[in-house]
């Protein structure tokens, strides 16, 4: 198994420590430790199932879209988690004989060794790319592992775990001349309740993980539209604490006082118009196809620069 590594594990580890000084938890340690993997995939088996006929189809159109590829087709996947969204798509370009190199791109050393072990079990040549998808650097690094053409992966509403005006700039500057991306974003629907069990066990894991308890504290979920472009809402998500706290992480001992708050990550969706003129008219990119879901969740887009 082959690992390339931008983000380091004591990185990650001292990023965790200060970011609880700054009470605020950023995506990336949501998929960290075991016990939030678990509870994502949780997660994942029941809130990604409207999306599975959309990857099959795609995965049915895959061939075409890379017929312009010559050689080795590189499949470069941002925010891979363990691959499971992206195995349809691999395994279609490989029954159709193409030859196929799949760089799967996370933070989570966890999950990014699942995504290698799968697509090694089908016989694809991969290399995982340790690395931090919300830094423009290590995008641009991953990016780089192979030249253009190449087909983008960001599935599974990746884009929504980040501030997706920064986020999908970065990524369409990754993307050169004859390159594709398939990017998904979960349409937003206000009769929608947050939050169930299970999201609210995934968002605490990377708290429990340092001894916080149900206890200690309570956990707020807000919905709100995000007014610097139409179409966007954002969904965030607090933990308050219902006494003083004393935390020892990486060495340090934090103080949290009774009655403060810890930002934990937070979620986009888009309304299907808001998620159209994000992807042309913010990133300028060519949208060349655009599916939705059977269930009207979420929207895919085929894009190119």
């Amino acid at each position: 198994m082959n690992i390339e590594v931008l983000l380091t594990e004591a990185e990650i580890a001292d990023e965790f420590a200060e970011s609880l000084e700054a009470r605020d938890l950023p995506e990336k340690f949501f998929y960290w430790q075991p016990a939030s993997v678990k509870a994502w995939q949780e997660i994942e088996r029941t809130s990604h199932e409207s999306l599975v006929p959309t990857w099959a189809a795609l995965a049915g159109r895959a061939a075409d879209l890379v017929k312009g590829f010559a050689g080795r087709v590189p499949v470069i996947s941002f925010g891979a988690g363990d691959g499971s969204k992206d195995r349809a798509i691999l395994k279609s370009l490989l029954a159709a004989g193409r030859e196929v190199k799949y760089f799967p791109v996370d933070a989570s050393q966890n999950m990014l060794e699942m995504a290698c072990a799968a697509a090694e079990d089908e016989d694809c040549d991969v290399l995982g790319i340790k690395a931090d998808i919300s830094s423009p650097m290590h995008l641009m690094l991953a990016a780089d592992v192979s030249e253009a053409p190449r087909l983008f992966l960001m599935v599974g509403n990746t884009l929504g775990g980040f501030d997706p005006l920064d986020q999908i700039r970065h990524v369409a500057g990754c993307l050169h001349a004859g390159d594709i991306l398939l990017v998904d974003g979960q349409i937003y629907e206000q009769e929608t309740e947050y939050p169930t069990a299970q999201h609210e066990n995934w968002v605490f894991s990377p708290l429990a993980s340092v001894g916080i308890t149900p206890e200690d504290g309570g956990m707020k979920f807000a919905e709100t539209a995000d007014d610097r472009w139409e179409g966007l809402y954002l969904l965030t998500r607090r933990f308050q604490t219902a006494r003083d706290l004393s935390i020892r992480s990486m060495g340090r001992q934090i103080q949290i006082a009774r009655g403060e708050r810890i930002v934990m990550n937070f979620r986009f969706r888009f309304t299907r118009e808001g998620f159209h003129s994000l992807l042309t008219r913010h990133a300028r990119l060519k949208i060349v196809a655009e599916i939705p879901s059977a269930d009207g969740r979420y929207v895919t887009a085929v894009c190119t620069k």
